[in-house]
């Protein structure tokens, strides 16, 4: 930003920096004097002429009189030495239209010099005079100019002299009244493209839309010094008319933009400042033409002080909450309050002065403007830092307690894994060691004579069988599974017909050959369980004398067990509701884990369960 304002003042200062050489001649003028001229173009009569001083408006002169006036300069030129040397001529303004003759020959000459009128006003203009123009003694600039009532119709300061001399002037009316204006409007609309980019993608940052908007009415009011004709509308009268309709929405969004900045809450002083505002907009929309001047000078007055206001009131505010970028605004209104006063008298003609200073206020946004920036980046980004140190000491916390929470759980579930071990273990001395017991038991009541030592042993050995069986069920989902349904069942009905022999039960075992789809280890391990806990209760509970065991595969994914006897029978119901059977629950939990279902029917003279089990056919 430094060196954007350092060249902002050499660009101020250049027109001073030029050496140009010394000037041979001089102009002296001798008269100014003016009189109403026609449509037609003539010039007036010699008796119409009345002597004025430059700048004129005849406003005061001829009141509401719209139409063409004739200047007529005298004026004659001196130059040192024996040869003649050229002299300039500079037009700082003509208001609106006008043309210049140099004795009778026409210099220049405005475009349009009928409604739609070109518009010089604020357009200057230089010429080197030819000599061939020129007579001895005193020459005559003649020029014709074309205004409006109400808009300050009339001629500027007319600049005759020396070429160089004349020249420099040129070049500083250029400065202060095109190039100053055009670098206002260009860095008005970058920093208004700026900020409605700003709120179109954080739409919550209404102060810069306000902004935005503002920078537009801005660039449209201030195109109005920069045009040289009217269009896009028909008439001078009705370009003015436009022009104070957009000051009067630049003055009301340049006060919604300063209190959305500063955070402040007026919804009443709001809503009267747009009232206020559809009313000066209205007048100036419907005023009758003869009434123009004085609504337009009124409207002026009205959104002036509106805005001196609220440049005035932003510092009190700024004071209070004591933050940064409010102090930055307020020093720019400030400045914008000195310079807009100053030009504002001026326009009035209550001082007399050459220099305008409100094109200077667009740097003073720009600096100040930046600023903000800058300070509310600088404050997001600390803002961001600080949200990732908190962030940071957030997820240090959550990960310790997380730790905590898994060394907690972890724990819990090995207690889980302790009581399942037993509780499956439990089950699994129920119904493998359990049922040998029972059986051996059986045949100890029901032997005849004393048992031989040997048969002894065997019962030992049996029960050390089933209880290694047990210790290894933890490790069954690696057992290999049976080649056939037959060589599954092998063992059982070895060791369960002996028993049904001796005890004189009639047995009947039915399965397939060949598995249609095999289950997995522990699907056979749980089928193996469910079939020794079921012929252990025939053995102890039923009093059954015939037993069927029946393993059926119908379809490929679908295992079926129906083991059934002739004994007296139980109420299955009676026994779930009281949960008094831990076999039954055995059995049911077995099959559930492996992915299938029991069912439990009895009644005296039949029971009959019936495991079914879903297989997953194996993958290719």
């Amino acid at each position: 930003m430094k060196w954007l304002a350092a060249l902002w003042l050499a660009l101020w200062l250049a027109p001073a920096w030029a050496q140009q050489p010394a000037d041979a001649c001089t102009a002296q003028v001798l008269s100014v004097q003016v009189a109403k001229g026609g449509d037609d173009g003539r010039r007036p009569e010699s008796a119409q002429w009345q002597a004025v001083e430059l700048p004129d408006d005849w406003s005061a002169r001829w009141p509401g009189y719209s139409g063409t006036a004739w200047y007529r300069i005298g004026w004659t030129r001196s130059c040192a030495g024996a040869a003649p040397g050229q002299v300039a001529l500079a037009l700082e303004s003509v208001v609106m239209a006008g043309e210049a003759y140099i004795n009778d020959e026409r210099i220049w000459s405005d475009p349009h010099l009928t409604e739609p009128l070109s518009r010089s006003w604020n357009m200057p203009r230089y010429w080197v005079i030819p000599d061939a123009l020129l007579h001895p003694g005193e020459n005559t600039l003649w020029i014709r100019v074309v205004g409006v009532a109400g808009q300050t119709p009339g001629l500027g300061p007319v600049h005759l002299g020396g070429q160089w001399t004349v020249l420099q002037q040129y070049e500083d009316l250029w400065w202060r009244n095109r190039t100053l204006f055009t670098l206002n409007l260009i860095v008005s609309a970058v920093l208004g493209g700026l900020c409605f980019f700003i709120w179109l993608m954080r739409r919550e940052q209404r102060a810069f839309g306000w902004y935005a908007l503002m920078a537009l009415f801005w660039v449209l009011f201030i195109a109005n010094v920069l045009v040289t004709s009217p269009w896009p509308f028909s008439d001078s009268l009705t370009a003015a008319r436009a022009n104070i309709m957009v000051l009067v929405l630049y003055v009301a969004c340049f006060c919604v933009f300063t209190w959305r900045f500063g955070g402040q809450s007026v919804p009443r002083i709001e809503k009267a400042l747009w009232l206020l505002a559809a009313v000066l907009l209205a007048a100036m929309v419907f005023v009758p033409q003869r009434h123009l001047a004085e609504v337009q000078l009124g409207v002026v007055l009205i959104v002036s002080a509106i805005f001196f206001a609220n440049c005035l009131q932003f510092p009190v505010h700024a004071w209070r909450t004591r933050r940064p970028e409010h102090a930055m605004l307020a020093a720019c209104l400030l400045v914008f309050v000195a310079a807009c006063a100053h030009d504002l008298l001026r326009v009035l003609r209550l001082i007399d002065s050459d220099t305008t200073y409100t094109p200077f206020t667009s740097v003073v946004v720009m600096l100040c403007m930046s600023a903000v920036l800058g300070l509310r980046h600088a404050r997001s980004v600390r803002r961001i830092e600080r949200f990732n140190q908190e962030l940071a000491s957030g997820i240090e916390q959550a990960r310790t307690e997380l730790a905590t929470t898994l060394e907690r759980e972890h724990a819990l579930a090995l207690t889980n894994a302790r009581l399942q071990d037993r509780l499956q273990i439990a089950h699994d001395l129920h119904d493998g060691l359990g049922g040998s017991l029972v059986r051996m038991m059986a045949v100890v009541e029901q032997a005849s004579a004393p048992l031989h030592s040997q048969q002894f042993l065997s019962m030992l050995k049996l029960l050390r069988d089933d209880l290694r069986q047990t210790i290894d069920s933890g490790s069954s989902a690696g057992v290999t599974v049976p080649a056939t349904p037959r060589e599954w069942i092998a063992p059982l009905r070895h060791r369960f017909m002996q028993l049904f022999d001796e005890l004189d039960i009639s047995a009947t075992w039915r399965v397939p050959e060949l598995w249609r789809t095999p289950p997995s280890a522990l699907q056979c391990m749980a089928l193996t369980r469910l079939v020794e806990e079921s012929l252990v209760n025939v053995l102890k509970h039923s009093r059954a004398r015939r037993v069927e065991l029946e393993l059926r595969q119908s379809e490929s994914d679908h295992l079926e067990l129906r083991i059934e006897d002739d004994g007296v029978g139980f109420d299955v119901a009676a026994v779930l509701r009281a949960g008094i059977s831990v076999g039954m629950r055995s059995m049911h939990t077995r099959i559930a884990r492996v992915g299938g279902a029991l069912e439990v029917a009895s009644q005296p003279g039949r029971t009959a369960l019936t495991a079914t089990l879903g297989l997953r056919a194996p993958q290719a």
